[in-house]
């Protein structure tokens, strides 16, 4: 069974979006959305630096339409088929399009008001993320509580991602879990799914009202709590939730194996969750869409692993 997913904040670099734009109607899509939303893809996507695309209000559009615009190049999703299909935290959102949940442009334009709500949010208090390699678990989540901060992306494959204060994440630095090899700050500008984006949450949910959310038409697997939705109301209500929430990737992926999935495909810019299952899914194949020369590789993954 093949599993889609979509990465989120962070995944993001300098130019990522070039080759992508080269393909064949690949720039007028972009200019399309670019217009729906009222910002530049193809700038922030080849010619903007990493501060620039560090901006939460850039970097989660520009996420979501690289994760559409290659998957499309991949396949039409009924030609795809996956079992399922999950994003880590924004890519959700892009996951939703992959389910039909959402078309590509309610998604942009949802995804546009989630990043100016969480960059507004953010910029009341100086905040950020920080990833926790190797250590316990359980120990590093009590370590962090401690220190007040959040365990705001449980990752699993020893993976926590640490969310608060400025100054609380100094302290992480200095004061390190038992077992933790190396604390590393993350490319985000705010600590996303904690009490910090409370403020987004209200914002979100008025302008989902304005969308028709349809079911999904494949798994939907949610970051909530790793387990499969249904409705695409509920999908939507947890994509509106989540931002203040804290991203349980260590049960979508055992909601991955409860599945049978034998390969995972990560959409550009992907690496971040193909790592990931490396380490916590072993056996499973995985390949993810950094450039279109993945594309190969990627259909012949698609052709063993699709379902009949």
């Amino acid at each position: 069974m093949l599993v889609l997913v979509a990465p989120g904040q962070g995944a993001q670099t300098p130019g990522f979006l070039t080759d992508w734009l080269a393909l064949p109607g690949a720039a007028d899509r972009v200019a399309a959305w670019s217009d729906a939303i009222g910002l530049d893809l193809a700038h922030f996507g080849t010619k903007a630096d990493a501060d620039e695309i560090r901006d939460t209000s850039v970097a989660q559009p520009l996420l979501v339409a690289a994760g559409i615009l290659s998957a499309a190049a991949l396949g039409d999703i009924s030609g795809i088929a996956p079992g399922a299909v999950a994003g880590h935290s924004v890519g959700e959102i892009t996951a939703a399009v992959f389910a039909g949940v959402l078309d590509d442009t309610a998604a942009l334009s949802l995804v546009r008001r989630r990043g100016l709500a969480m960059a507004e949010a953010a910029a009341v208090t100086e905040t950020g993320m920080s990833a926790l390699l190797g250590g316990d678990p359980e120990v590093s989540v009590a370590h962090l509580e401690r220190l007040g901060l959040t365990p705001a992306n449980v990752n699993g494959a020893g993976q926590i991602v640490a969310a608060g204060t400025m100054e609380q994440l100094a302290a992480l630095n200095e004061d390190k879990p038992e077992g933790v090899r190396k604390v590393v700050p993350l490319k985000v500008a705010g600590a996303f799914h904690t009490h910090h984006m409370a403020p987004a949450v209200d914002k979100l949910a008025e302008a989902a009202k304005a969308l028709t959310p349809a079911d999904p038409k494949v798994t939907y697997v949610s970051n909530k709590d790793g387990q499969a939705v249904a409705s695409g109301t509920e999908v939507l209500d947890r994509l509106v939730g989540q931002v203040a929430n804290p991203v349980r990737w260590d049960l979508c992926m055992e909601t991955f194996k409860e599945l049978g999935v034998t390969a995972i495909i990560e959409v550009c810019p992907g690496g971040t969750l193909t790592g990931l299952a490396k380490r916590a899914l072993p056996g499973v194949q995985t390949l993810a869409l950094k450039t279109p020369d993945n594309l190969d590789a990627a259909r012949e993954l698609v052709a063993e692993h699709t379902q009949a």
